[in-house]
């Protein structure tokens, strides 16, 4: 598989090390691997760290050992570096402030003075876009520069990006044809001056060379934003799949009441990684049982078209199927 402009595919796992990996995780990096290592194509980890005050070093130190613990491989990443370095977000704030001067000169950004909650309160933001902002234009891009300074002396702004009002559509590798109506204006950074993950993920997918991005389904109302960007910079953006999302069997998302699902506890357990993998494979649709697996033996099995699009449930007695 090479990618539209006919380069080598080039894909990621980028985790928030904000806390133990766990079975949702696990399958998001399975996926991601077996999709990139079936073209073979070249895999990257990079961390999402721009929240210091939740993502912790300890966490990507432990990410990184139970990634490998799992029997998943990457060509570039914090632990061994690469061309396209440094893999961690926190380390990469200049890149993503020529990024903002670039769209600010071209048009694309306002400063915005509206707290969050009064974003909030303008409309419901569609799932999975409500920490992002609000789904239409507050007004403060049609602001007078005299009401600009009076309201900064006030209130420090956020910058944000002004979505095209019209549909987006693409196609995604796992879920097909998608398409959305303007997802409204973003952040893309903070009145803390903060970069915004929109801006950030682009930003490092565009420098890293990544054609192809596996990912979760919970992401996939951010691609409108992200595609907008990517056209905002001129850019060609990668091809985009998201996975399904795990749930336990009472349709909520997995967590200590579904049993052990961080893979801490699992191997505190005893559980094999091969155990773990086939479970993840199986549940996503890639085998038609859970069998122990280590990840190189599904690369044959591996087709886009087998993986779920509806959440996964866990059956009630799933550790017992891990035996």
């Amino acid at each position: 598989m090479t990618s539209n402009s006919g380069r080598p595919s080039r894909g990621r796992f980028a985790p928030t090390p904000s806390g133990r990996m766990h079975l949702g995780n696990a399958s998001t990096a399975l996926l991601a691997w077996l999709q990139l290592r079936a073209a073979g194509g070249a895999m990257v980890l990079r961390m999402e760290d721009l929240d210091r005050a939740r993502c912790k070093p300890a966490y990507a130190e432990l990410l990184i050992e139970e990634m490998r613990w799992l029997g998943l491989d990457w060509d570039e990443g914090p632990d061994i570096g690469g061309a396209c370095g440094p893999y961690t977000q926190s380390e990469r704030d200049e890149r993503y402030r020529e990024a903002i001067a670039r769209l600010r000169g071209d048009g694309w950004l306002y400063s915005c003075y509206c707290s969050r909650a009064e974003l909030l309160q303008m409309a419901n933001a569609p799932h999975g876009l409500a920490s992002e902002g609000a789904p239409v234009r507050c007004g403060c891009r049609e602001l007078s520069p005299e009401e600009r300074e009076r309201r900064e002396r006030i209130k420090a702004p956020s910058l944000h990006f002004a979505m095209p009002e019209r549909d987006i559509g693409f196609r995604d590798g796992i879920a097909g044809e998608r398409s959305f109506r303007s997802a409204g204006d973003f952040a893309v950074v903070r009145a803390d001056g903060v970069v915004g993950y929109q801006l950030a993920v682009v930003v490092d997918d565009l420098a890293m060379g990544i054609t192809d991005v596996l990912r979760g389904w919970d992401l996939l109302d951010s691609t409108p934003r992200q595609l907008a960007l990517f056209e905002a910079l001129g850019a060609t953006a990668p091809r985009y799949a998201h996975g399904p999302l795990w749930l336990g069997d009472d349709g909520s998302r997995l967590s200590k009441r579904h049993g052990s699902v961080s893979l801490s506890e699992l191997r505190a357990e005893s559980v094999k990684a091969e155990e773990i993998v086939g479970l993840i494979a199986w549940a996503t649709g890639l085998i038609p049982k859970p069998e122990a697996a280590k990840p190189a033996e599904l690369i044959p099995v591996w087709s886009p078209e087998k993986v779920a699009q509806e959440a996964i449930r866990l059956p009630g007695d799933w550790m017992e199927r891990l035996r």
